[in-house]
């Protein structure tokens, strides 16, 4: 059997006869169906990257010493981990999606190993479990999980739903890692996007004692600061297991490219921009949210990330179709996990342009 056997079929391949119906439509698809960002890149960003264009040497895995130091700062002034990190609790990734896809590898998980993942979640933590051969038990609660679990994903904000995780849910979780023994992996790549509460860090030393024993956190910037071309993310906590992951990387070749390291350093160390793109999203999802409500559509969840979870009480692939009559490319939300038969996620990433013609469209067309 070779690995492409053991995986699930990419989920957007199914969505071809969606996408043509969306695309007849006389005014144009809009792509709500992924969360690709379509603003500008921070000019600082595009001035790093320039800077160090002349980056004839190798760059290291564990990144620059500016670049962990922006890292580390970063996390202490938004996310309450001063005093909680060092040099030695942080690395660059090639976007997150590798560290997600690889991490259960890089670990030295297999075959009879436990990776727990949300009921509804990133397909690429299913897949990751998969590629390594470990089984994937999908829990929403701590108490359910299963001994021998070496790996937990939680995220918050979570895509595809966008509910956000109490502090105390997530000091919860952190118990219930270090009980087990297991590591704890928190995907908080949508952190800055809070639209109704507010989201924490499992690195905030309220959350985690000030000890990162066990933990990681997962960051990026493609959504943050409009670079996911860039391929440019952060893991971080416990110091152990991230130097193992320097230590197997620096055999693999996996590097951030020395211009990418200094563009993130750069917008790592600036708030502006981000809360800038904060501020276009926001007022998106105010246009977006009553319009759909308006169609029919009831709105679970969603208090952060990019992405509304709605449903009309019927199977998604319905939705999907329902939606495509009018020109609008949604993702179904069965991509994440059975408990997502009924609801489909829409995105927030499209121009002004395009979510004022779905709003309009639900509203004269639903």
């Amino acid at each position: 059997m070779g690995l492409s056997d053991r995986l699930p079929q990419f989920p957007w391949d199914s969505l071809a006869a969606a996408t043509r119906r969306a695309g007849e439509h006389p005014g144009g698809i809009v792509d709500l169906s992924v969360g690709t960002p379509v603003d500008t890149t921070p000019e600082l960003a595009m001035a790093a990257l320039l800077a160090t264009a002349d980056a004839r040497g190798y760059p290291t895995v564990w990144g620059t010493p500016a670049l962990r130091e922006a890292i580390c700062g970063y996390l202490e002034r938004r996310w309450n981990s001063d005093g909680v990190l060092s040099d030695d609790n942080v690395m660059p990734v090639i976007g997150t999606k590798e560290l997600v896809g690889w991490l259960p590898t890089l670990l030295g998980l297999g075959g009879g190993d436990v990776v727990v993942i949300p009921e509804l979640a990133y397909p690429t933590y299913e897949v990751g479990a998969l590629t390594a051969g470990c089984a994937v038990v999908r829990c929403d609660d701590p108490a359910r999980v299963p001994a021998g679990t070496r790996l937990i994903w939680i995220n918050s904000p979570a895509n595809p739903h966008g509910a956000i995780m109490s502090r105390e849910r997530l000091a919860e979780w952190v118990s219930l890692a270090r009980a087990r023994q297991a590591i704890l992996a928190s995907d908080e790549c949508y952190g800055e996007f809070a639209w109704e509460g507010q989201p924490y860090s499992v690195l905030d030393r309220d959350v985690c004692g000030g000890d990162p024993t066990g933990l990681l956190a997962v960051h990026s910037v493609s959504k943050r600061s409009n670079m996911a071309g860039y391929r440019a993310g952060f893991v971080a906590g416990d110091a152990t297991t991230v130097q193992e992951l320097v230590g197997v990387r620096k055999h693999l070749g996996m590097m951030v490219p020395t211009p990418v390291q200094a563009a993130l350093a750069a917008v790592l160390d600036d708030d502006t921009a981000a809360a800038t793109q904060v501020e276009r999203y926001r007022a998106r999802r105010a246009l977006l949210l009553p319009a759909l409500r308006s169609a029919g559509f009831t709105i679970d969840c969603s208090q952060g990330s990019l992405y509304l979870w709605a449903t009309r009480g019927e199977g998604c692939r319905v939705t999907v179709d329902w939606l495509a009559e009018r020109g609008i490319l949604v993702a179904p939300g069965d991509f994440y996990g059975p408990a997502g038969a009924e609801h489909v996620r829409i995105a927030l990433t499209a121009t002004d342009e395009r979510i004022a013609a779905a709003a309009e469209r639900l509203v004269t067309q639903g």
